[in-house]
């Protein structure tokens, strides 16, 4: 049995509404985003998909890679994604008191503003995990950040689940105003060269626009 939900259900993002878990139900827009990057070996491989269907996305980078990757960073900015707040060394937020966590979402604040033009008012934040206290994310959304969780979760990550199961994940749970999570990180990286075409290409074809979270 999975320890996560592909879809989230309504109850979760009712109980945690102060975060952000889908857009308008209104319209046929899905919202790709990517965790754990800037990583040489996938990274710019999902660029380059994304660019074959002029999609927009938005990458929550680890500040820790930001710092040695900044090429590949500013990649990402250039092909015109939004970047996200990660933690700069992908804490979990139950494992990690308080202002321990704080002090390292706002050092990789640091690392994405030294790396880019980005304008700190568009402050997009994801916990690694999805794991935060309910005190950690009081203080991060007083200090003007947006908590971004996810509709569908592709379980990437999971190396018990087939690549194709990872595909169907995601089309399954598909809906207008989706947040899709994927990882451009090497543990993930045989899964993303699989089923980040096929999604492109089906919902594409479905009629999805793909667009960055601002």
């Amino acid at each position: 049995m999975k320890a996560y939900f592909p879809g989230t259900p309504d109850f979760i993002m009712r109980l945690f509404s102060k975060y952000i878990w889908r857009f308008s139900l209104e319209k046929k827009e899905v919202f790709l985003t990517f965790d754990d990057g800037p990583t040489p070996e996938i990274t710019r491989f999902v660029l380059n998909e994304l660019k074959k269907y002029d999609a927009k996305a938005t990458f929550f980078c680890i500040g820790k890679n930001i710092e040695n990757e900044p090429e590949i960073f500013n990649a990402i900015i250039s092909d015109g994604h939004t970047i996200g707040n990660h933690t700069q060394n992908h804490f979990n937020g139950w494992k990690n008191d308080t202002s321990v966590y704080l002090d390292n979402v706002l050092t990789c604040e640091k690392s994405i503003l030294k790396h880019s033009n980005q304008n700190s008012d568009s402050k997009l934040f994801r916990p690694p995990y999805g794991k935060i206290k309910k005190s950690q994310a009081r203080i991060l959304i007083e200090k003007g950040f947006k908590i971004i969780m996810w509709t569908v979760l592709s379980g990437d990550f999971d190396n018990k689940l087939s690549k194709e199961n990872c595909l169907q994940n995601v089309l399954k749970n598909v809906n207008n105003g989706s947040i899709i999570v994927f990882h451009d990180s090497v543990k993930a990286a045989e899964k993303v060269t699989y089923v980040l075409p096929k999604v492109l290409e089906k919902l594409s074809k479905q009629g999805f626009v793909f667009k960055a979270i601002k």
